[in-house]
């Protein structure tokens, strides 16, 4: 699974944190899994005064804890500095494609969740990664944590926008 959805066809892959070095390198606060893999996406769209911009990646590698990244025309402290903060998104087409059964955490989000009984619990608000398993944040007046195992999500219908659990509706 992956990253947060948009109806424009866009994944948010990650934010541009910072600066690195004076050669116009940005540190990349990184979505993807493993995080360097944001690197192979090229191009990203980078969300600058509200508008998307398309940039090419020209180089990038793990630093320490975090991803650093070369985009294309931007060669210096002063250009980079302007992209400190940037919704970095890519095309949902340029994901590669998944097996049956497999879903980007972009294609879930939004979706209504119900359970077997036909209870509605409202719409996924975002997926957290905990380590041991994915979790899927469901919001209506209340925030439910669902965890994302085979034990409890029992359908993804994405034409009708519906995931199916398996889920006491007073827990």
């Amino acid at each position: 699974m992956t990253p947060a959805p948009r109806s424009d066809g866009l994944v948010l892959f990650g934010r541009i944190g910072g600066l690195f070095g004076v050669q116009g390198w940005v540190k990349v606060f990184s979505h993807a899994r493993p995080r360097e893999a944001i690197i192979g996406y090229s191009p990203w769209l980078v969300k600058l005064d509200g508008d998307w911009r398309e940039m090419k990646v020209e180089d990038g590698r793990v630093q320490g804890k975090g991803v650093v990244a070369k985009l294309a025309g931007v060669d210096d402290r002063d250009q980079a500095i302007r992209l400190v903060g940037g919704e970095i998104a890519v095309r949902l087409a340029q994901l590669p494609p998944l097996k049956p059964g497999e879903y980007y955490w972009a294609q879930l989000v939004g979706l209504e969740v119900v359970n077997l009984a036909g209870q509605g619990f409202g719409k996924v608000d975002r997926l957290i990664d905990t380590g041991a398993n994915d979790v899927m944040v469901v919001r209506n007046g209340r925030e439910r944590w669902l965890p994302v195992t085979t034990s409890v999500l029992r359908e993804v219908d994405l034409d009708a926008g519906v995931i199916r659990v398996d889920w006491d509706a007073d827990f």
